[in-house]
C-alpha cells in the first residue's frame, strides 16, 4: 500500500492575503489545505492556469454595484481552453481602519485626514465619510490591501484607510468603524476558473457562460443573438457588450444564461447561436451560487425537445402518425 501523500492542488487568486477573492476561494471546499498563490492581476491568474503553473484560479467577475468586471470578461473571452467550474459570491464590506490605538476621534481632530482608499472602495463609502469625515482628502491606493500598508508604513500621507474585512486580520491595524459602505446589498460575484474539462452533470440550479460575437453591424442583429435564448424559454441574467477591439461598431456580448449544456434547450440554443454567430466561445455550465432552481415551462422541458424530433422523424421517414 502506497503512503505517499496526495500531491497538493495550487489555486490562483488576486492577492495578498485579505482581499475579497481570498475570501471567495475560501469558500471552496476542495481548495482548503492547498496552495493559495497570491498574484497581482486577473491576466496572471488565469495565465498560471494555462501554462499548468495553478490547477484553478478565482477572478471576480461581476459587482452589483458596478457590473461587469471588463477585465476578467475580456480575459476570458481571449484565452483559450479555459473552463468556469464554480461561483461564489461574497458581500461587500468596507471597515475604516487607523494605526494601532487610533480612534475615529483621532482621526476627526486632525483637520484634513487623509483616507487611503481603492478609488472603487472610495465611491462606494461616500455617504459616511461625509456624514463622518466630512474634512477628509482622498489619497489614492492601488489596492484594499495596499491603502492599509500605504497608511501602516508611511508610504500614503493617510491616516486611515478602507479596507475589506479580511485585511483587518492579517496586519496590525485599528477598526474605527465597521460596514461603511453605502450599499449594504452590495455583493461581487466570483468564478473559479480550471483549464478545459467536461460540464459537471447538471444540479437543476445551473448557470451558463459565454461569449458571442455579432457577426455584423447590422439592424436587427442582437435581436437576432437574443432570440436564440428567447424562442427556447432560456433567461439571460448577463448581459453585456464588450467591443471585440479590431474595428469600430465590432462587439462581442458577455453572456450568463439560466440552465445547463446538458438540457436540451440550452444545446439548441448554442448551436443557433453557433449557426448565427462568427466566434462564440463557451465557458462552461456550473451550479449557481445561491443554488436557485431554473423553473422554465412545460413546453421548454427535455421531454418537449425528444419528441418534436421524434415528430419529425416519423415524418422525413413516411410513417403513419399516430
Amino acid at each position: 500500500m502506497s503512503t505517499e501523500a496526495p500531491e497538493r492542488r495550487t489555486y490562483s487568486y488576486l492577492g495578498p492575503a485579505g482581499t475579497f477573492t481570498e475570501a471567495a476561494l475560501a469558500q471552496v471546499p476542495e481548495a482548503r489545505g492547498q496552495i493559495w498563490r497570491p498574484v497581482s492581476n486577473v491576466g496572471q491568474a488565469l495565465s498560471d492556469v494555462v501554462s499548468g503553473r495553478s490547477d484553478a484560479a478565482m477572478i471576480a467577475i461581476e459587482n452589483s454595484v458596478e457590473g461587469g468586471v471588463s477585465s476578467a470578461q475580456d480575459a476570458l473571452a481571449t484565452t483559450p481552453n479555459l473552463r468556469i467550474v464554480g461561483e461564489y459570491l461574497v458581500p461587500v464590506r468596507f471597515w475604516l481602519v487607523g494605526h494601532p490605538g487610533a480612534t475615529l476621534r483621532d482621526i476627526r481632530a486632525d483637520g484634513v485626514a487623509g483616507i487611503a482608499a481603492h478609488p472603487v472602495a472610495y465611491a462606494q463609502c461616500l455617504t459616511w465619510l461625509g456624514e463622518n469625515l466630512p474634512a477628509h482628502e482622498h489619497v489614492v491606493a492601488s489596492s484594499n490591501v495596499a491603502s492599509a500598508i500605504g497608511m501602516l508604513d508611511g508610504t500614503l500621507p493617510a491616516r486611515a484607510a478602507i479596507v475589506a474585512p479580511g485585511v483587518a486580520l492579517h496586519h496590525d491595524v485599528e477598526v474605527l468603524a465597521e460596514d461603511i459602505g453605502d450599499n449594504q446589498q452590495a455583493v461581487t460575484r466570483f468564478v473559479l476558473v480550471t483549464s478545459t474539462v467536461a460540464p459537471a452533470a447538471p444540479t437543476g440550479a445551473d448557470k451558463t457562460s459565454l461569449v458571442a460575437e455579432l457577426p455584423k453591424d447590422e439592424p436587427g442583429a442582437l435581436l437576432e443573438l437574443l432570440e436564440q435564448f428567447s424562442t427556447r424559454g432560456i433567461n439571460l441574467s448577463l448581459l453585456e457588450s464588450r467591443p471585440v477591439g479590431d474595428e469600430l461598431g465590432r462587439y462581442r456580448f458577455v453572456i450568463d444564461a439560466d440552465g445547463h449544456v446538458f438540457d436540451e434547450r440550452m444545446a439548441d440554443a448554442l448551436m443557433g447561436l453557433r449557426r448565427f454567430s462568427p466566434n462564440v466561445v463557451f465557458l462552461g455550465s456550473y451550479p449557481r451560487a445561491d443554488r436557485q432552481v431554473v423553473h422554465y415551462p412545460e413546453r421548454y422541458g427535455d421531454e418537449a425537445f425528444v419528441e418534436a424530433r421524434d415528430w419529425l422523424r416519423a415524418l422525413v421517414a413516411g410513417e403513419p402518425e399516430a
